[in-house]
């Protein structure tokens, strides 16, 4: 009986062992694996952005298009590189979030043609218009967020900051396109967003509607999927360059594509499938450039 009660509690070790294995590996977004190339994604250009993005006020539509642009990450890769000239001088360039670019004009430049925001950077963003709205009043924001709460609250305050603002321009996701871009992601990696925990980040509403604008992208600070499972380990960085002390990028990275619990990014795995975009859309990567 010893014996029994001995092999009993080796089992339940074993068994422990395996579950925490699983639930601390990337078997959720097994980022090695994704659902095969023979199917080809649906062609992202043809999407047609006039009834994707409903315009915040009046009646406009997107009509914007770009041969050349280039999408500024937030990236600290992008610290010391001075690329700021290189970013001014593109045709249209793309920036996400509350990223600024006072004090770092340097290393990322200031031209904003698009600013691609988050229902959760939101109000980071319209409180600072003097960053973000009146420093560039050329941009054009798109706003994404989940429909529920950009119909019931978010959208009323977009229109009163651009009620304020006269020459601001602002767009935001519509609920049939914030659909596709969930079909999207499970086309692309064969799992549904919901399902399995998932949300997607700001990079990846920005690289599809760079896709949608423009001929040829090329994106500034963007690491390659592979990048945080490199031996030895990438030096630490801060995830944001303008949050010198905020998380380290891998952390944040290798956290957020295994966790199990809750809702998280699975950044890895998307920059897997847009490796896999690179040659269909014209996209390229440099600081640091991918394989």
């Amino acid at each position: 009986s010893q014996r029994a009660a001995a092999l009993g509690v080796l089992f339940a070790l074993i068994m422990l062992l395996i579950i925490y294995s699983s639930g601390n590996g990337s078997e959720v977004f097994p980022y090695s694996r994704l659902r095969g190339r023979a199917r080809r994604p649906p062609d992202l250009r043809k999407w047609g952005v006039k009834s994707g993005y409903l315009p915040v006020c009046g009646n406009k539509t997107l009509t914007a298009r770009c041969h050349q642009c280039v999408i500024v990450t937030s990236s600290s890769h992008l610290l010391g590189t001075r690329l700021g000239t290189a970013i001014d001088g593109a045709e249209c360039t793309i920036r996400m979030n509350d990223a600024p670019t006072t004090g770092y004009e340097a290393d990322v430049g200031n031209k904003t043609s698009f600013r691609v925001v988050a229902h959760s950077s939101l109000y980071r963003v319209l409180r600072r218009p003097q960053e973000f709205v009146n420093k560039t009043p050329e941009t054009i924001f798109i706003f994404w967020g989940p429909p529920a709460k950009m119909q019931k609250s978010l959208l009323k305050i977009i229109q009163r900051v651009s009620a304020s603002f006269p020459n601001m321009t602002a767009y935001v996701v519509s609920p049939g396109r914030m659909k596709q871009f969930d079909e999207l992601f499970r086309g692309e990696t064969g799992k549904d967003r919901e399902k399995s925990r998932s949300w997607l980040s700001t990079g990846w509403f920005t690289m599809v509607i760079a896709v949608e604008l423009c001929d040829a992208v090329h994106v500034y600070g963007m690491v390659p999927p592979n990048y945080c499972g490199r031996r030895p380990p990438p030096r630490r960085l801060p995830y944001h360059y303008y949050e010198p002390k905020g998380p380290d990028e891998c952390t944040t990275y290798i956290h957020n594509e295994r966790s199990r619990k809750g809702n998280h990014h699975r950044f890895i795995t998307e920059k897997r499938v847009f490796s896999s975009w690179a040659g269909l859309y014209n996209i390229t990567f440099s600081h640091p450039t991918w394989p």
